[in-house]
């Protein structure tokens, strides 16, 4: 395929909730510390909506802001995918309340659930369908309102995730930013690492369900890290085998921001310095679908992409899930 013919992000936007949850404001409401979620997160504080607001409305932000990049208007928009864990239905998909609010009335409209590996998974279907010709503009977004689904009676839990969306315009372009590869993978063995128990087929929402408060994260976070890092580090050195780089040829590597210790630990076994990574956990925590595209637009904004650079977009998540993206910029 030429390179004019590959799916490329030709418009970037994110969206913040403006309230700000800080690890001071946790240390009032279970038995923690500052210093302790620090030392072992990296999370200084991180995004909450306000009473009211849904996870369609933090991705009717993000996908504006990226229309406007990428200078198209809703009606241009052939097909919006929302990843999510935390739709504002069980059904319909988010991304018809995304197409009814920004006026894509051409658009057809799906949700994909992968967890915290849920952007690379809807960029890779996006990317399909544009470079299959099937459509020509596709709105992908990861949208998250986190702060519903977590216990804040829960330590252990409570003090890592936040709120946000961010959203990205992919189409075929000579100029802008090509996707050379995606790959995905999952272990559906683990299943149970990362899930909200109630709520779906296997434990339908009684009134014993809520009671045992099963309807938020729960989260075996010692398994998953060790999980984590192998897996990442694995998966980074083998994209850059098979599309035929050298680790230190990679400009900048986005990971999904679930633990500062992760990527730390990743990046070291990498052999890797820091710099070659932006971080923005301490400001958001983990916004599991959304962390990506905000990472990416505020790196973006921060003058660490260039032209030409080879960017890499890495997640691990629920079910389990991983994957990553390979960007020229």
């Amino acid at each position: 395929m030429e390179q004019n013919q590959r799916a490329s992000i030709t418009g970037i936007g994110s969206y913040l909730p403006g309230k700000v949850l800080t690890n001071y404001d946790l240390e009032k409401m279970v038995d923690t510390t500052d210093d302790w979620i620090i030392q072992r997160t990296g999370i200084r504080e991180r995004r909450i909506v306000e009473n009211g607001m849904v996870t369609s409305d933090l991705a009717v932000q993000a996908s504006n802001m990226a229309m406007e990049d990428a200078g198209v208007t809703p009606k241009d928009i052939d097909m919006i995918i929302t990843s999510t864990i935390t739709p504002d239905y069980f059904f319909p998909s988010t991304s018809c309340q995304v197409q009814h609010k920004i006026g894509a009335t051409r658009a057809s409209a799906f949700d994909i659930l992968a967890a915290c590996s849920g952007f690379v998974y809807a960029l890779s279907v996006g990317q399909s369908f544009v470079n299959s010709g099937t459509v020509g503009t596709v709105l992908v977004v990861g949208a998250e309102c986190l702060s519903k689904v977590t216990d804040y009676t829960d330590r252990t839990t409570c003090i890592l995730f936040g709120d946000g969306a961010g959203a990205v315009v992919v189409q075929k372009s000579q100029t802008k930013h090509e996707i050379l590869s995606t790959t995905l993978h999952a272990d559906g063995s683990q299943w149970d690492s990362l899930f909200m128990q109630a709520g779906g087929a296997k434990n339908p929402a009684s009134l014993e369900s809520v009671q045992q408060r099963m309807h938020y994260i729960q989260f075996k976070g010692r398994e998953v890290f060790k999980s984590a890092v192998n897996i990442v580090t694995n998966m980074v050195r083998e994209t850059a085998v098979k599309n035929n780089i050298e680790l230190t040829d990679i400009g900048l590597i986005i990971y999904h921001q679930s633990n500062l210790r992760i990527i730390e630990a990743v990046m070291d076994r990498l052999d890797l310095p820091m710099d070659k990574t932006f971080v923005n956990i301490d400001k958001y925590g983990n916004t599991s679908s959304a962390s990506i595209p905000i990472a990416m637009d505020e790196a973006r904004k921060a003058g660490r992409l260039n032209k030409g650079d080879i960017l890499l977009l890495v997640a691990i998540g629920g079910g389990l899930t991983w994957g990553v993206s390979v960007i020229r910029w």
